[in-house]
């Protein structure tokens, strides 16, 4: 009886070391789904034609009135006789803006 249960505990762990190397020389096999394309039905698929003729051209518009014109300006005057020197000067430059 020893001799039995030994050989059949030994052939028990003889097939559990038989299934686990052939579980571990399977290829693995990864199937990766086909990418989905959306077309839309032939009935909302719209392609441009040829272009037309181009179209005459407009019609020209009216001219405007010819405005009054203004009055002659007065003279001014001579000034003082004798060396007087007007001297212009120009405004003062603007100072930069403050940094942020």
């Amino acid at each position: 009886m020893k001799r039995s249960k030994l050989s059949s505990a030994l052939m028990g762990l003889a097939a559990i070391a038989a299934l686990g190397l052939v579980a571990c020389e399977k290829p693995t096999t990864v199937n990766v789904p086909a990418e989905t394309v959306v077309v839309p039905p032939a009935e909302t698929v719209v392609v441009p034609g040829p272009a037309g003729a181009p179209g005459a051209p407009g019609a020209t518009g009216d001219a405007g009135k010819t405005g009054v014109a203004g009055e002659k300006g007065k003279t001014g005057d001579t000034g003082a006789a004798g060396d007087t020197t007007v001297i212009v000067t120009p405004p003062a430059a603007a100072e930069p803006a403050p940094a942020n």
